[in-house]
Protein backbone atom coordinates (compact mmCIF):
# COMPACT_ATOMS: atom_id res chain seq x y z
CA UNK A 1 0.00 0.00 0.00
CA UNK A 2 1.21 3.67 -0.75
CA UNK A 3 0.38 6.54 0.68
CA UNK A 4 1.35 10.35 -0.67
CA UNK A 5 0.83 11.28 3.03
CA UNK A 6 1.62 9.39 6.55
CA UNK A 7 -1.28 7.33 6.92
CA UNK A 8 -4.00 8.12 10.08
CA UNK A 9 -6.07 6.11 11.74
CA UNK A 10 -7.63 5.65 15.47
CA UNK A 11 -10.55 4.67 17.41
CA UNK A 12 -13.65 6.59 18.45
CA UNK A 13 -15.49 6.24 21.55
CA UNK A 14 -17.65 8.10 24.14
CA UNK A 15 -15.61 7.55 26.41
CA UNK A 16 -12.45 6.97 24.71
CA UNK A 17 -9.31 7.35 28.01
CA UNK A 18 -9.75 4.43 28.85
CA UNK A 19 -8.82 2.29 25.26
CA UNK A 20 -5.93 0.63 25.05
CA UNK A 21 -6.43 0.68 21.69
CA UNK A 22 -4.08 3.50 21.05
CA UNK A 23 -0.91 1.54 22.88
CA UNK A 24 -1.33 -1.65 20.44
CA UNK A 25 -1.96 0.42 17.18
CA UNK A 26 1.04 2.65 18.77
CA UNK A 27 3.78 -0.59 19.38
CA UNK A 28 3.18 -2.20 16.03
CA UNK A 29 3.95 1.13 14.22
CA UNK A 30 7.12 1.22 16.17
CA UNK A 31 7.98 -2.09 16.01
CA UNK A 32 7.63 -2.38 12.10
CA UNK A 33 9.10 1.10 11.42
CA UNK A 34 6.01 2.69 9.63
CA UNK A 35 5.34 5.68 9.24
CA UNK A 36 1.10 6.54 10.27
CA UNK A 37 0.05 7.62 13.82
CA UNK A 38 -3.20 6.36 15.69
CA UNK A 39 -5.34 8.46 17.81
CA UNK A 40 -8.09 8.24 20.48
CA UNK A 41 -10.84 10.44 19.88
CA UNK A 42 -14.11 11.58 22.20
CA UNK A 43 -17.21 11.80 19.42
CA UNK A 44 -20.37 12.28 21.31
CA UNK A 45 -22.92 9.90 19.32
CA UNK A 46 -24.93 13.10 17.67
CA UNK A 47 -21.59 14.02 15.94
CA UNK A 48 -20.44 10.35 14.81
CA UNK A 49 -21.62 10.85 11.20
CA UNK A 50 -20.13 14.33 10.27
CA UNK A 51 -16.74 12.83 12.30
CA UNK A 52 -16.48 9.83 10.15
CA UNK A 53 -17.29 11.49 6.66
CA UNK A 54 -14.79 14.19 7.46
CA UNK A 55 -11.49 12.25 8.19
CA UNK A 56 -11.34 10.81 5.03
CA UNK A 57 -10.79 14.14 4.01
CA UNK A 58 -8.45 14.61 6.81
CA UNK A 59 -5.75 11.69 5.81
CA UNK A 60 -7.63 9.30 7.75
CA UNK A 61 -7.73 5.61 5.98
CA UNK A 62 -9.90 4.20 9.12
CA UNK A 63 -10.72 3.68 12.20
CA UNK A 64 -11.67 1.29 14.72
CA UNK A 65 -15.34 2.26 16.66
CA UNK A 66 -15.86 0.99 19.88
CA UNK A 67 -18.73 1.84 22.67
CA UNK A 68 -21.69 3.01 22.31
CA UNK A 69 -20.77 3.50 18.40
CA UNK A 70 -20.41 -0.15 17.12
CA UNK A 71 -24.29 -0.47 16.24
CA UNK A 72 -24.81 2.89 14.54
CA UNK A 73 -21.14 3.13 12.82
CA UNK A 74 -22.85 0.11 10.98
CA UNK A 75 -25.61 2.05 10.00
CA UNK A 76 -23.62 4.89 8.41
CA UNK A 77 -21.25 2.58 6.33
CA UNK A 78 -22.02 2.06 2.69
CA UNK A 79 -20.10 -1.41 2.32
CA UNK A 80 -20.68 -3.95 5.16
CA UNK A 81 -19.51 -7.16 5.72
CA UNK A 82 -21.25 -10.09 6.12
CA UNK A 83 -19.72 -11.33 9.68
CA UNK A 84 -20.76 -7.27 10.49
CA UNK A 85 -24.29 -7.91 9.24
CA UNK A 86 -24.66 -10.99 11.33
CA UNK A 87 -23.12 -9.57 14.32
CA UNK A 88 -24.85 -6.17 13.69
CA UNK A 89 -22.45 -4.33 15.21
CA UNK A 90 -18.98 -2.63 13.20
CA UNK A 91 -15.70 -2.51 14.98
CA UNK A 92 -13.16 -1.55 12.12
CA UNK A 93 -14.01 0.93 9.60
CA UNK A 94 -11.75 1.10 6.40
CA UNK A 95 -12.49 4.66 4.16
CA UNK A 96 -12.11 4.14 0.51
CA UNK A 97 -10.15 7.04 -2.07
CA UNK A 98 -13.63 7.99 -2.56
CA UNK A 99 -14.29 8.82 0.85
CA UNK A 100 -17.05 6.19 1.21
CA UNK A 101 -16.58 3.86 4.13
CA UNK A 102 -16.87 -0.01 4.80
CA UNK A 103 -17.37 -1.55 7.93
CA UNK A 104 -16.16 -5.11 9.18
CA UNK A 105 -16.41 -6.52 12.58
CA UNK A 106 -12.99 -8.20 13.42
CA UNK A 107 -14.28 -9.40 17.39
CA UNK A 108 -15.58 -13.17 16.38
CA UNK A 109 -12.02 -13.39 14.51
CA UNK A 110 -10.19 -12.12 17.21
CA UNK A 111 -11.94 -14.47 19.62
CA UNK A 112 -11.66 -17.28 17.44
CA UNK A 113 -7.74 -16.40 17.33
CA UNK A 114 -6.93 -16.20 20.92
CA UNK A 115 -9.01 -19.56 21.86
CA UNK A 116 -6.77 -21.34 19.13
CA UNK A 117 -3.53 -19.34 20.46
CA UNK A 118 -4.21 -20.00 24.24
CA UNK A 119 -5.87 -23.60 23.68
CA UNK A 120 -4.31 -25.03 20.62
CA UNK A 121 -5.63 -28.71 21.41
CA UNK A 122 -9.18 -27.28 21.75
CA UNK A 123 -10.93 -29.06 18.74
CA UNK A 124 -14.40 -27.27 17.54
CA UNK A 125 -16.38 -30.10 17.07
CA UNK A 126 -15.48 -32.19 19.62
CA UNK A 127 -18.53 -31.35 21.81
CA UNK A 128 -20.96 -28.25 23.13
CA UNK A 129 -20.06 -24.46 24.29
CA UNK A 130 -21.94 -23.01 26.77
CA UNK A 131 -21.64 -18.83 26.39
CA UNK A 132 -22.66 -16.56 29.17
CA UNK A 133 -24.39 -13.65 28.43
CA UNK A 134 -26.30 -11.97 25.15
CA UNK A 135 -25.10 -8.88 24.60
CA UNK A 136 -22.68 -7.62 21.14
CA UNK A 137 -19.95 -9.41 22.48
CA UNK A 138 -21.70 -12.64 22.79
CA UNK A 139 -22.92 -12.07 18.67
CA UNK A 140 -19.52 -11.92 18.11
CA UNK A 141 -18.70 -15.05 20.19
CA UNK A 142 -21.46 -17.23 18.77
CA UNK A 143 -20.79 -15.86 15.23
CA UNK A 144 -17.10 -17.53 15.32
CA UNK A 145 -17.96 -20.40 17.37
CA UNK A 146 -20.79 -21.46 14.62
CA UNK A 147 -18.13 -20.99 12.13
CA UNK A 148 -15.56 -22.76 13.27
CA UNK A 149 -18.17 -25.75 13.75
CA UNK A 150 -19.52 -25.99 17.26
CA UNK A 151 -22.10 -28.57 17.13
CA UNK A 152 -23.97 -26.91 19.85
CA UNK A 153 -24.06 -23.90 22.01
CA UNK A 154 -25.99 -23.45 25.38
CA UNK A 155 -26.79 -19.65 25.70
CA UNK A 156 -27.39 -18.35 28.95
CA UNK A 157 -28.36 -15.16 30.12
CA UNK A 158 -29.50 -12.94 32.90
CA UNK A 159 -32.61 -11.99 30.52
CA UNK A 160 -33.88 -15.16 29.11
CA UNK A 161 -35.71 -12.94 26.29
CA UNK A 162 -32.21 -11.70 24.79
CA UNK A 163 -30.56 -15.13 24.56
CA UNK A 164 -34.29 -16.40 22.95
CA UNK A 165 -33.95 -13.49 20.16
CA UNK A 166 -30.11 -14.31 19.51
CA UNK A 167 -31.49 -18.29 19.14
CA UNK A 168 -33.88 -16.95 16.42
CA UNK A 169 -31.20 -15.30 14.70
CA UNK A 170 -28.51 -17.67 15.13
CA UNK A 171 -30.19 -21.01 14.33
CA UNK A 172 -31.42 -24.36 15.79
CA UNK A 173 -27.55 -24.93 17.19
CA UNK A 174 -28.57 -22.39 20.01
CA UNK A 175 -30.05 -23.91 22.79
CA UNK A 176 -31.17 -21.20 25.64
CA UNK A 177 -30.52 -22.21 29.26
CA UNK A 178 -31.90 -20.57 32.15
CA UNK A 179 -29.66 -18.40 33.96
CA UNK A 180 -30.46 -20.44 37.39
CA UNK A 181 -29.38 -23.54 35.32
CA UNK A 182 -26.29 -22.11 33.94
CA UNK A 183 -23.74 -23.83 36.37
CA UNK A 184 -25.65 -27.12 35.44
CA UNK A 185 -25.40 -26.28 31.51
CA UNK A 186 -21.21 -26.19 32.33
CA UNK A 187 -21.18 -30.47 33.25
CA UNK A 188 -21.47 -31.07 29.84
CA UNK A 189 -19.58 -28.27 28.19
CA UNK A 190 -16.26 -28.82 26.40
CA UNK A 191 -15.85 -24.73 25.98
CA UNK A 192 -17.05 -22.21 28.84
CA UNK A 193 -17.23 -18.22 27.95
CA UNK A 194 -18.18 -15.43 30.02
CA UNK A 195 -19.00 -12.59 27.71
CA UNK A 196 -20.75 -10.19 30.50
CA UNK A 197 -18.91 -7.62 32.29
CA UNK A 198 -19.73 -9.85 35.89
CA UNK A 199 -16.29 -10.14 37.35
CA UNK A 200 -14.70 -7.13 35.68
CA UNK A 201 -13.13 -4.59 38.25
CA UNK A 202 -15.75 -2.39 39.73
CA UNK A 203 -18.80 -5.00 38.52
CA UNK A 204 -20.49 -7.77 40.75
CA UNK A 205 -18.77 -11.19 40.13
CA UNK A 206 -20.11 -14.07 38.29
CA UNK A 207 -21.82 -15.85 40.73
CA UNK A 208 -22.60 -19.16 38.48
CA UNK A 209 -21.72 -22.20 40.23
CA UNK A 210 -19.07 -23.89 38.96
CA UNK A 211 -18.23 -27.13 40.40
CA UNK A 212 -19.61 -28.74 37.51
CA UNK A 213 -16.41 -27.84 35.38
CA UNK A 214 -15.50 -30.80 33.54
CA UNK A 215 -11.07 -31.57 34.21
CA UNK A 216 -9.69 -30.66 30.77
CA UNK A 217 -12.58 -28.20 29.76
CA UNK A 218 -11.85 -24.99 28.03
CA UNK A 219 -12.66 -21.91 29.89
CA UNK A 220 -11.98 -18.30 28.79
CA UNK A 221 -13.03 -14.89 29.88
CA UNK A 222 -13.51 -11.96 28.15
CA UNK A 223 -13.17 -9.63 30.89
CA UNK A 224 -8.95 -8.56 30.81
CA UNK A 225 -9.03 -6.12 33.72
CA UNK A 226 -8.43 -7.77 35.83
CA UNK A 227 -6.15 -10.64 33.79
CA UNK A 228 -7.02 -13.46 36.01
CA UNK A 229 -11.22 -13.37 36.93
CA UNK A 230 -12.39 -15.60 39.54
CA UNK A 231 -13.77 -17.49 36.63
CA UNK A 232 -10.66 -18.29 35.34
CA UNK A 233 -9.01 -18.86 38.92
CA UNK A 234 -11.85 -21.59 39.84
CA UNK A 235 -11.38 -23.07 36.18
CA UNK A 236 -7.52 -23.15 36.75
CA UNK A 237 -8.15 -25.16 40.26
CA UNK A 238 -10.26 -27.21 38.30
CA UNK A 239 -7.97 -28.96 35.94
CA UNK A 240 -9.23 -26.93 33.08
CA UNK A 241 -7.13 -24.91 30.34
CA UNK A 242 -7.93 -21.19 30.80
CA UNK A 243 -7.74 -18.20 28.38
CA UNK A 244 -7.86 -14.75 29.15
CA UNK A 245 -9.46 -11.98 27.60
CA UNK A 246 -6.49 -9.90 26.88
CA UNK A 247 -5.50 -11.68 23.81
CA UNK A 248 -9.29 -11.11 21.86
CA UNK A 249 -8.52 -7.36 22.43
CA UNK A 250 -4.54 -7.88 20.42
CA UNK A 251 -6.17 -10.42 17.46
CA UNK A 252 -9.05 -8.46 16.54
CA UNK A 253 -6.73 -5.33 15.55
CA UNK A 254 -4.72 -7.16 13.27
CA UNK A 255 -7.25 -7.16 10.45
CA UNK A 256 -7.71 -3.42 10.66
CA UNK A 257 -4.22 -2.55 11.43
CA UNK A 258 -3.03 -4.62 8.32
CA UNK A 259 -5.66 -2.92 6.24
CA UNK A 260 -4.53 0.84 7.60
CA UNK A 261 -0.71 0.36 7.15
CA UNK A 262 -0.23 -2.53 4.82
CA UNK A 263 1.87 -5.28 7.14
CA UNK A 264 -0.35 -7.74 9.01
CA UNK A 265 1.21 -7.53 12.22
CA UNK A 266 1.74 -10.39 15.03
CA UNK A 267 0.58 -11.02 18.27
CA UNK A 268 3.68 -11.36 20.72
CA UNK A 269 4.43 -11.46 24.46
CA UNK A 270 6.30 -7.93 24.18
CA UNK A 271 3.01 -6.53 22.70
CA UNK A 272 0.96 -8.01 25.51
CA UNK A 273 3.40 -6.53 28.15
CA UNK A 274 3.19 -3.03 26.31
CA UNK A 275 -0.49 -3.31 26.37
CA UNK A 276 -0.44 -4.33 29.69
CA UNK A 277 2.66 -1.40 30.69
Amino acid sequence: MTHNHIPLAGVIGHPIAHSKSPKLHGHWLKSYGLSGHYIPMDVAPADLETVLRTLPKAGFVGVNVTVPHKEAALRIADHVSERAKLIGAANTLVFQNDGSIHADNTDGYGFMQNLHSGAPDWVPSDGPAVVFGAGGAARAVLQGLLEAGVPKVMLTNRTRERAEQLKEEFGERITVVDWVQAGNSVEEAELVVNTTSLGMQGQPELRVPLDGLQSGAVVTDLVYAPLQTHLLKTADEAGCTTVDGLGMLLHQAAPGFERWFGIRPEVTDDLRAAVLG
